[in-house]
């Protein structure tokens, strides 16, 4: 594993400021520090990409064949994007889905995910460790 994308979806620009009693304090910023310092000395390369644009997300997706690995937080396009489920399932690297907020506890509306079946596995409700979580469970994953 040396190159892994980290997508962001819509309103994950704002964590730090919405619902922190669901998804924290931290900003997607300090996120993305934590997990550059986490891994800094695994070699391994990580790129991080934060859109409020379906579109943006999906063109994202199919240049993503350079990475050995996605890791995608679609927020509430995960409950909604068949584009998004197709992009991804056109891609052949290891994915996976993640969700700060345990989305099966939550409104029924959430507990649908169109990305799910298209993904090598799901982390969720673990706030912002979700992340890290996911690059180290990418690791393990051969395609």
């Amino acid at each position: 594993m040396k190159k892994v994308l980290i997508i962001n979806g819509p309103n994950l620009n704002l964590l730090g400021k919405r619902e922190t009693e669901i998804y924290g304090k931290k900003t997607l910023k300090q996120i993305e520090l934590e997990c550059l310092e986490h891994f800094k000395d695994e070699k391994i390369e990580l790129e991080f990409f934060q859109s409020n644009s379906e579109s943006e997300i999906i063109d994202k997706i199919h240049i993503s064949q350079n990475f050995d690995g996605i890791i995608i937080n679609a927020g509430a396009f995960t409950h909604t994007s068949i584009a998004i489920h197709d992009a991804l399932k056109i891609i052949k690297v290891p994915k996976i889905e993640v969700h700060i907020s345990n989305i099966y506890t939550r409104e029924e509306f959430r507990k649908k995910s169109f990305i799910s079946p298209v993904v090598d596995g799901i982390i969720a409700g673990f706030g912002t460790n979700v992340y890290r979580v996911a690059i180290n469970s990418l690791k393990q994953l051969k395609k």
